[in-house]
């Protein structure tokens, strides 16, 4: 078995979203003075890779708690749209040239996680560029990956619904329907030769169950 990461680093003063706080990695002890190495962490829980409930978004949506922990692994299908011009809406035509479905079986997509891939991710940097200019998922695309069945949706960004109006529309599109984000995602060059569908694992950390999201470690199992 073989694990390709596609998970970006948290650290001190890292790239985040900037309507959140900054993210602080303090050294609590270190050696040799303590004898011991600790770090104390701050920042939202919506930072680095994380996934986001339905909660995040609808003060009735399920919370993170309410997600059975299976769901978080299973087939993904990598929708290749690098190259795709800054602050541009990704739209239900981009993903059905991406994805598998006119050619296929209308189910091909059910049950599956789609994990959109802008190039963004190769470009995480506090700059206004990565930070408000980045390309997402329009909200019309959100209804057509609900309309076909699909699970889970990521996103090489702090945001699948970007910094701009549609933000919010497309997070409740897909999360009103239940069907979970998992965002800031890099995708290493390997990937795009895979076969697809992918083996997916992004198995969130347990904040309790009220949490609106959580960090979690997004990768692909080779066997």
């Amino acid at each position: 078995m073989r694990l390709i990461d596609l998970s970006q680093p948290v650290t001190d003063n890292g790239p985040n979203c900037p309507a959140h706080p900054p993210v602080r990695v303090n050294i609590a002890a270190d050696h040799p003075a303590d004898g011991w190495r600790l770090e104390t962490l701050s920042m939202a829980t919506h930072t680095g890779s994380h996934v986001d409930a339905p909660f995040h978004k609808m003060a009735e949506g399920k919370r993170l708690g309410a997600l059975p922990l299976e769901t978080f692994v299973g087939s993904a299908y990598i929708a290749d749209l690098r190259g795709i011009e800054a602050s541009t809406p990704i739209t239900p035509e981009m993903l059905s040239l991406a994805l598998p479905g006119s050619s296929e079986s209308a189910d091909t997509l059910r049950d599956a996680i789609v994990l959109l891939a802008t190039g963004w991710g190769d470009i995480r940097a506090k700059t206004e560029l990565w930070e408000s200019k980045s390309p997402y998922l329009s909200p019309d695309g959100a209804s057509y990956l609900v309309s076909r069945g699909v699970r889970a949706v990521g996103i090489d960004h702090y945001s699948i619904g970007g910094s701009g109006a549609d933000n919010d529309a497309t997070h409740i599109n897909l999360l009103s329907a239940d069907v979970w984000i998992v965002e800031e995602l890099r995708f290493p060059e390997e990937v795009f030769a895979l076969p697809q569908p992918v083996h997916f694992w992004c198995l969130p950390v347990n904040f309790g169950a009220d949490a609106s999201g959580a960090f979690c470690r997004p990768v692909i199992m080779i066997d």
